[in-house]
């Protein structure tokens, strides 16, 4: 039914829960000639992507007014002159669509995953006594308490740990450093990057990069964390969960591990949301 692509219906989503509640169901009986009956927001959104025929249809009714547009566009790190008309919008956002860079998180959200992991990663290493450096304040209150830690790691054999509590993920993680002595560099290009938010708050960072040990690399690791504000908490961000995958040398078969790439897609991340 829908005419859209895999990227053009992501995109129209984006836009369409950046509308007012009114405005997705009225949008919603404008394009199903209140043939569908929704029942709530995330009908109404499907409803809309599945009875659209094209991208440029959708982006120039009404309801999709200029401003919605141009934020969208900023947001996804496409800069326009704040003058620009809303055909000019429409145009490079249908550019931008085709060319299928879209939710790489090219914008805000990239932005927040980077400062996240310029954050976590140092104060995770500094718990490394062979740095020689103090170590930063870690400790469960980085965490939600219910947080969880699952660690897969592939170096000859594959091991499975899962940890529940901000108490045992701090604990378990900070072992990796403090008492395993490895340092996690992480590759914060956008190969090595990708950050994904749901419309409820939860934002996906998932970051790939190297593993060393005294001056050698011993593998690569790709790390998913699930972050929360806390609004008790100055709205800081808390860490919900972290799945880390950790492959030794040794079960890489001389792959390059140089600049590690991440291997989700942002479909299987999205998994992650429900």
């Amino acid at each position: 039914m829908s005419g859209l692509s895999e990227t053009e219906r992501a995109g129209c989503t984006k836009l369409l829960q950046s509308l007012s509640k009114d405005d997705v169901f009225s949008l919603s009986d404008t394009v199903t000639n209140k043939l569908i009956v929704v029942e709530n927001v995330t009908e109404a959104i499907g409803a809309i992507i599945t009875f659209t025929e094209n991208a440029e249809e959708f982006l120039k009714r009404k309801k999709v007014h200029r401003d919605l547009i141009f934020k969208y566009l900023a947001n996804e790190g496409v800069v326009m002159p704040p003058n620009s008309e809303k055909n000019k919008l429409v145009k490079r956002t249908l550019e931008l669509w085709s060319s299928g860079k879209v939710g790489t998180g090219s914008g805000l959200e990239l932005v927040l995953g980077q400062q996240f992991c310029q954050w976590f990663f140092p104060l995770l290493n500094s718990q490394n006594p062979s740095l020689g450096q103090p170590p930063q304040d870690w400790g469960p209150k980085h965490f939600w308490p219910d947080a969880k830690l699952c660690l897969l790691s592939r170096a000859g054999s594959e091991q499975m740990e899962e940890f529940l509590g901000a108490e045992l993920v701090s604990l378990r993680l900070l072992a990796l450093t403090r008492d395993e002595q490895v340092l996690l560099s992480p590759n914060l290009e956008p190969q090595g990057l990708r950050t994904l938010a749901s419309p409820h708050g939860l934002v996906l960072v998932a970051v790939a990069g190297t593993i060393h040990r005294d001056g050698a690399c011993l593998g690569v690791f790709e790390q998913i964390f699930g972050l929360i504000r806390s609004p008790l908490e100055n709205n800081s961000w808390k860490i919900k969960f972290v799945n880390l995958k950790i492959r030794g040398q040794d079960s890489l078969a001389g792959a390059e591990t140089a600049a590690p790439t991440l291997t989700y897609n942002s479909t299987e991340l999205q998994l992650l949301f429900s």
